[in-house]
């Protein structure tokens, strides 16, 4: 196709519609394409909310100037927010936690160490703790003889610091305080008061015969000896007899606890002691107390310099003593004492066949089985083993045998 110009005083030639059409389409697209839009209500709603969280920060920072905290600004929801972003936002490094564990658990295991060293010991060896604080829990009052013999204490090893370590009597009450006497009544023609006051005399003796340092390092039983009564029978002086010469027959540690202080000593100043008394009618018409209790000492070797690691181990000793309040008006009795009318023992963990007034321990390190300070070889244990800690038994229970072994200590 061709056109031409018009000529000076023509009119221009007109379009064809098809072409005006195009153009009229044309332009319009144009002018909506670059019209200006009016916002969105959500964009609207969003851009007013990014405005007031700008503001508020901007509030809370010039308040942190001055000491306060500013708070974090709350994110819309589903704004700027994602699972991953929401996952991380609350989460605490891990490796800083378990380090962070880490040294707590050090921290407490070291402190427990310096407090109980032998603990943390049986933990390691996988006794546990709470066998122990089971074990060390303290018994009630024994009231009547028990049925069978206590059950088997963790196999700790004592210490200085813990010396009935692995052995029942740390249940036990600690000396005179295991020594509970039975409510006083009225007996034959003994008034409750009078009872009462030879249950007294009892525990006194008791104590002074097996519970006195001075008695346990060595040195003559006097108080117990003012106990006994002098003219009711004549115990007393068979008892200065033994403590004065003594021998396989006539020995005082039936009666008394003595160690030789050349030899061993008491570890701390607690003897566990377990037992019980009862009351009734004597033979002769009068107040019949009897008494049967054990003591467990804890000891070890004199030595010149202590040392943390000195062994330990233990003599448990096994008394029943029978007294008898006489009526004064029918025999003779001196007032202020109580009459001891007979007394019986078992030893355990003593040297056998030494007869010089004091007990003998026996230690797991010794080599010589002639205890120092004694001339006499001790005779080596034998027969079926004895638990020392067993009270339902009879005192004596055992000992056919020449010199018998012992199943704990």
């Amino acid at each position: 196709m061709t056109s031409r110009s018009a000529a000076p005083g023509e009119e221009p030639p007109s379009l064809p519609d098809d072409v005006w059409e195009q153009f009229t389409r044309d332009t319009e697209a144009d002018i909506r394409a670059n019209a200006p839009k009016e916002a969105s209500a959500r964009a609207r709603l969003v851009t007013e909310r990014l405005r007031l969280e700008d503001e508020a920060a901007a509030k809370a920072a010039k308040r942190s100037r001055f000491g306060r905290k500013p708070k974090t600004p709350a994110l819309p929801d589903g704004w700027r927010t994602g699972p991953a972003w929401r996952e991380m936002e609350g989460r605490k490094p891990r490796g800083r936690k378990f380090l962070g564990l880490v040294g707590v658990v050090l921290a407490v295991v070291l402190v427990l160490a310096a407090l109980n060293p032998q603990g943390v010991r049986s933990v390691l060896a996988g006794h546990g703790w709470g066998a122990s604080a089971a074990a060390a829990a303290p018994l009630p009052p024994e009231t009547a003889a028990p049925t069978a013999a206590p059950s088997a204490a963790d196999p700790d090893i004592p210490t200085l610091h813990r010396p009935f370590a692995g052995s029942p009597a740390e249940q036990y009450a600690d000396g005179a305080d295991g020594i509970v006497l039975p409510t006083a009544k009225a007996v034959g023609t003994n008034t409750k008061a009078e009872v009462a006051k030879a249950l007294r005399t009892a525990k006194d003796f008791l104590v002074a015969s097996n519970l006195d340092p001075a008695v346990l390092a060595g040195g003559k039983p006097e108080k117990a000896l003012a106990i006994m009564d002098p003219t009711a029978n004549d115990a007393r002086e068979m008892a200065r007899e033994f403590l004065a010469h003594p021998r396989e027959n006539h020995d005082p540690l039936t009666l008394f606890t003595r160690f030789n202080p050349r030899e061993v000593r008491v570890v701390g100043s607690v003897v566990k002691v377990r037992g019980r008394m009862t009351v009734g009618k004597g033979k002769h018409g009068g107040l019949r107390i009897v008494a049967d209790y054990t003591f467990v000492y804890p000891l070890t070797r004199v030595q010149k310099q202590e040392s943390t690691a000195a062994e330990v181990v233990r003599t448990i000793v096994r008394r029943t003593v029978t007294f008898e309040l006489l009526n004064p008006q029918r025999y003779r009795v001196t007032r202020g004492t109580l009459p001891v009318m007979g007394w019986d023992s078992d030893l355990g963990n003593s040297a056998c066949g030494i007869h010089d007034g004091f007990l003998h321990p026996q230690f797991n390190t010794d080599v010589d089985p002639q205890p120092s300070g004694s001339a006499t070889p001790s005779i080596t244990p034998s027969g079926p083993a004895v638990d020392p800690y067993d009270r339902s038994k009879p005192v004596g229970t055992g000992r056919s045998a020449a010199c018998g072994s012992l199943s704990r200590t």
